[in-house]
């Protein structure tokens, strides 16, 4: 809603008395970042309480105004409503995410059910919502800029889908529901922390065969670390397991690894997420038909570019289609192999890495590890900033003495061409015990503008890659590599964004179009021969292992497909049950997957219990990567056609998509780009979903 985006506006007029917590004044820090070294966890409280205190009043301030309503003294009013607030949330839910402790857990817990009844204050305040209806259908005589009439327009609607026409019996209800549906939430997450960091698979030196020595030296630091030095521990975390189980040549530990990562949550113990699940499922059934909706899908997709759940299903089932067929043609090509070993089994799920690394060797003549030490992270993160500077120009320069949200973390002032400032970035490399899984982009700040004056973006970009060890820096995987490319796209959005306001309206299926357009650069040979530098002797990539990379593009696109749209197909069928929507997760994911012809050797990428995504904003929307996988092939085509570096087309799809979006119509800003609307066709070339 905007209601909590990432403004940091100075706070004024703050008592004397206030001043010890960061919160409560100016941020005296390189370009107004916040002072995390001063930032304690007993700070957060008392700023989220006045927070609300001070929104509150200036809500308040909004409604009792006598003036005729307009945009600036409603919309705008109420876009700056409740700094404080938002300049607290920006840092706390950032380091809950990526810095976590106890005590911020329990702060988690503790304000999530008060902010979602706050928010509920504003979306169902009965005065509050009569000004922007009556903003909303004056809005003719206002002379409105186009952002603002997109803006007017999704505001107006979001307060009619969060319930601003319900009576009074029917608002308390949803209330109730929010505040619900909160609490569980930041209990599926910190549930699924919990799972991964205490499992650790321990062996000793005779259980190493097969492996690569950078995953022993991390085996063995990790170990150590445990307190049992002398042997090696593997956990859940993804670069320790996914490269066990792509060498690791014990069938039975790798089984063991897999059983884990793919049974977090799902062990019976406190941090079991099935009813966890069951719960947040029926109870967002449950408030889509107090709000009108036959689904919480059908509630959330309105206003995306998808509309509709029948649109997604189109989608998703078209490419399942053209992906099981391929996908079954893998598991012979690996079963084949199996018998030819010698080996008298069947292929299970933790086999599928383990024998597609050998099938690509022999078929390719390609090995992950041939291509780690192009790979070193330092250089990786170098030929992104290369590739942003040959696109549009910009420059990326360390900054000294700036407050880093986490002692590891690196900060950058990104820079225009003629040198002007555009934002600070933060970038965040390695798995950690206070880190969620996975990868991410965030903000610090938006861009929005004050009084005439533009506030600069303040960005993070935050991943788990694979730590240096011993004398090895960090070399990264071809997934990482393209990982890191993605959440840079997302992160040169949040850098090029020209919002006015801190309100936007982002389609979420349209969110992942500037991160996986990305993707594309970083195994382009033009790029990989500027970044991909051996980091013993500093020689650049040979040809002959790209052209090896380029054959093998369309290896094991059967499974990457599968995997994918199997996990986005799961998320739509828990989210598009009707109230009441009872279900035992174990037993419903088993049906659905059999239902819809899920091979017995794949496993969803994510099962139920650990999904973070359908519980962290991408409910009904893990449909969304491959949605915008269909609009960043063929965006990408476009640079292809005049140059992968050609800077007018590079200029167009900043202007007309990086800065825009959030502030105007997701599908005519990729027609003011491309020049019509997307087609599927390179999406599928791209996959290998089609004959070559």
């Amino acid at each position: 809603m905007g209601l909590t985006a990432t403004s940091f506006s100075s706070c004024k007029n703050k008592p004397e008395a206030d001043l010890s917590n960061p919160f409560f004044q100016e941020y005296n820090t390189p370009f107004q970042v916040p002072p995390f070294e001063k930032i304690m966890a007993k700070h957060y409280m008392p700023a989220f309480e006045k927070g609300m205190e001070e929104g509150r009043k200036d809500i308040e301030r909004l409604v009792k105004n006598s003036e005729e309503p307009t945009f600036e003294n409603t919309i705008g009013a109420l876009d700056k409503a409740g700094e404080l607030l938002t300049r607290v949330s920006a840092v706390f839910f950032a380091q809950a995410s990526a810095n976590t402790n106890d005590s911020l857990q329990n702060i988690e817990l503790e304000i999530s059910p008060k902010l979602a009844g706050y928010n509920d204050e504003i979306r169902l305040n009965p005065g509050l919502f009569k000004k922007v209806k009556q903003v909303y259908d004056n809005q003719a005589k206002f002379n409105l800029t186009a952002e603002q009439k997109f803006i007017l327009e999704n505001l107006y609607k979001e307060f009619v889908r969060n319930g601003a026409n319900l009576n009074k019996a029917d608002q308390d209800t949803l209330k109730k529901l929010n505040q619900r549906i909160s609490v569980l939430s930041v209990t599926f997450s910190q549930n699924v922390l919990n799972e991964t960091n205490n499992y650790k698979l321990f062996v000793g030196k005779d259980k190493l065969a097969g492996l690569p020595q950078s995953l022993i030296d991390a085996a063995a630091e990790i170990a150590k670390a445990a307190g049992k030095e002398g042997q090696y521990a593997f956990t859940t975390q993804r670069p320790s397991i996914f490269p066990f189980l792509q060498y690791s040549e014990d069938r039975d530990l790798r089984r063991e690894l897999f059983h884990a990562y793919t049974n977090r949550g799902n062990n019976g113990n406190e941090n079991d997420n099935n009813k966890v699940l069951a719960e947040i499922v029926r109870l967002r059934a449950k408030r889509a038909l107090l709000l009108g909706y036959k689904s919480h899908s059908d509630l959330v997709l309105e206003p995306r570019m998808a509309k509709t759940p029948q649109n997604v299903f189109n989608l998703l089932d078209n490419l399942w289609s053209k992906a099981i067929p391929v996908a079954k043609n893998e598991v012979k090509e690996m079963q084949k192999l199996i018998d030819k070993e010698g080996g008298n089994f069947k292929l299970e799920p933790s086999d599928w890495w383990y024998y597609a690394e050998k099938l690509r060797k022999q078929k390719y003549d390609l090995d992950d590890n041939e291509l780690r030490p192009y790979f070193k992270l330092d250089n990786v993160r170098e030929g992104v900033f290369t590739c942003a500077n040959k696109l549009y120009g910009i420059t990326f320069e360390p900054i000294a003495n700036c407050p880093l949200p986490h002692p590891e973390a690196q900060a950058y002032e990104v820079k225009e061409a003629d040198g002007s400032h555009i934002g600070v970035l933060y970038m965040d490399f390695h798995p950690r015990e206070s880190k969620r899984q996975g990868a991410w982009c965030g903000s610090y700040r938006n861009h929005h503008v004050v009084d005439g004056k533009e506030v600069a973006p303040v960005v993070t970009l935050v991943c788990n890659f694979t730590r240096p060890s011993g004398e090895l820096p960090a070399l990264l995987n071809l997934e990482e590599v393209e990982t890191l490319f993605h959440e840079f796209g997302h992160a040169l959005e949040g850098l090029f964004c020209k919002n006015t306001y801190n309100m936007s309206y982002i389609a979420w299926d349209f969110v992942e179009l500037p991160s996986q357009i990305m993707e594309h650069w970083a195994t382009e040979p033009e790029l990989l021969n500027i970044y991909a530098k051996h980091y013993q002797t500093g020689e650049t990539i040979p040809a002959s292992l790209i052209a090896k990379m380029d054959k093998s593009k369309y290896f094991n696109q059967g499974f990457i497909n599968v995997e994918l749209l199997a996990a986005s197909l799961l998320d739509m069928a828990y989210y598009t049950l009707e109230d009441p929507a009872i279900v035992d997760v174990q037993s419903f994911e088993k049906a659905y997957f059999e239902k819809i012809g899920l091979i017995p050797e794949i496993v969803s990428r994510y099962r139920s219990t650990y999904f973070l995504h359908i519980i962290d904003g991408y409910d009904s929307g893990y449909y969304s990567y491959t949605w915008a996988a269909v609009l960043d092939n063929d965006a990408f085509e476009a640079f292809k056609e005049k140059g992968i570096f050609d800077r007018a087309t590079a200029e167009s799809f900043r202007r007309n998509i990086l800065e825009k979006d959030g502030t105007m119509d997701a599908m005519q800003m990729y027609v003011n780009f491309r020049g019509r609307e997307p087609q599927i066709e390179p999406l599928l070339k791209n996959r290998g979903l089609v004959q070559q």
